[in-house]
């Protein structure tokens, strides 16, 4: 049996949003908690959501969902990459690959995450070990990736995360292209979180 992990990074300091964008209200609800509720709903095990200077409010604002395990970067200052191998450290040895999840990308459907799973289980026998969805043509986040290519995250710094690695193993890359580019939008500045709202209103 496949077993997928996720990791969660919520560990970025907001610094084009003015406040920290994780908490932000979102139809009635903390920005991040959509995309935690998603990887929740789609089953993943182990949940591990890397959490910065705001660690303490992510558990507090999770302790209803005792599956979420929050763990703390110290090193969230240096970029996403120090978030990145975190995570791969916690999940590494449990899992055959892991979904890696931004929480500032609220209206990622469990169907995304779903399909990425159901394409790496049919996929891997032939040697795939990256699957990426896509959103009307553009390619984005969550990315899932063979626990093969767990120690190739050693080498990224900074505030990079997996690019290089999929840019090195693209031969191994496959991608999954969905319709609604909503659905990868994420949220840097007041304007994009504006953006989600009306859609959400409408939605």
């Amino acid at each position: 049996m496949v077993k997928v992990g996720a990791i969660i990074l919520a560990a970025g300091m907001s610094t084009r949003m003015g406040s920290q964008k994780l908490f932000a209200n979102l139809c009635g609800k903390p920005l991040f908690r959509y995309a935690v509720e998603t990887v929740v709903q789609s089953k993943l095990s182990p949940i591990v959501l890397i959490g910065g200077e705001n660690v303490g409010k992510l558990k507090r604002l999770t302790k209803d969902l005792p599956m979420v395990q929050v763990i703390a970067n110290r090193n969230y200052s240096s970029g996403m990459a120090s978030s990145l191998k975190r995570g791969i450290a916690e999940v590494a040895g449990k899992v055959d690959g892991a979904v890696i999840v931004l929480a500032d990308q609220p209206l990622v459907q469990v169907e995304v995450i779903e399909q990425l799973i159901a394409h790496y289980k049919g996929a891997r026998s032939r040697g795939i070990q990256i699957v990426r969805p896509s959103y009307n043509g553009k390619a984005g986040h969550p990315v899932l990736f063979d626990s093969q290519l767990f120690a190739e995250f050693d080498q990224i710094d900074g505030d990079e995360g997996g690019r290089s690695i999929v840019a090195r193993k693209h031969k191994k890359l496959i991608t999954v292209n969905f319709e609604n580019g909503y659905w990868g939008e994420d949220v840097d500045t007041p304007k994009d979180l504006a953006k989600l709202q009306n859609y959400a209103n409408e939605n």
